[in-house]
């Protein structure tokens, strides 16, 4: 590895399209999470693309296990400066399950060796050792500060082979972590607007509605 590649942002629908009811903090962390496992699938593919070593297996899901936590606990401070701390409680609870069920049963999957409960268990357990970590580091109105990204590369880096440590920690202090923070802030704000957005007519004759 020689050095940082460059970004090619990838696109995120986060707009409710159906008028009706203010969304649960449930409701918004189902349709966040399932965004936040995409923004962290298109992370490794483009850390694998830049030549990074990232094989099918362990490596493969400890380097999203990482990813998720980390974004996971980026919604949980963008939830706590609505300042309604039940309503982030259960938003924070309900994406780290929803995340963690994702990357479960893709574990079970593919890997084999223990359930999805088994699975799901051990990245709830991460989230939580992930908190303990960035505890300490500030969540601004731009984002988290370098400490926190610094200490997520740090953790990312761990979970890759040694000859690829030092350039990975660059790659996503540099690109991956900012972009990712940047595509979920913007899916949780539109999540967020309770007005509906209109779809175009191409969306609307494909869905029927």
């Amino acid at each position: 590895m020689t050095g940082v590649a460059g970004r090619t942002r990838m696109r995120v629908k986060s707009h409710w399209f159906k008028p009706g009811a203010e969304k649960s903090a449930t409701e918004i962390a189902g349709a966040a999470g399932f965004i936040v496992f995409r923004i962290a699938q298109n992370a490794l593919k483009r850390m694998r693309g830049a030549g990074y070593e990232l094989p099918p297996g362990a490596p493969y899901f400890a380097f999203l296990a990482e990813f998720l936590a980390f974004l996971t606990l980026c919604a949980d401070r963008i939830a706590h400066a609505r300042g309604d701390e039940a309503w982030r409680v259960l938003f924070t609870t309900a994406m780290a399950n929803k995340v963690g069920g994702y990357l479960a049963d893709n574990q079970a999957d593919l890997l084999g060796g223990d359930s999805p409960e088994g699975y799901k268990k051990r990245f709830i357990a991460l989230v939580n050792e992930r908190s303990a970590d960035y505890a300490g580091f500030r969540w601004t109105d731009e984002g988290p500060e370098y400490g926190f990204v610094r200490c997520f590369g740090h953790c990312v880096a761990d979970t890759m082979q040694a000859h690829d440590q030092t350039w990975a920690i660059s790659q996503v202090i540099e690109c991956e972590a900012p972009e990712a923070v940047d595509l979920m802030r913007g899916a949780i704000a539109g999540l967020l607007d309770p007005a509906p957005r209109r779809r175009s007519r191409s969306q609307a004759g494909a869905r029927g509605e």
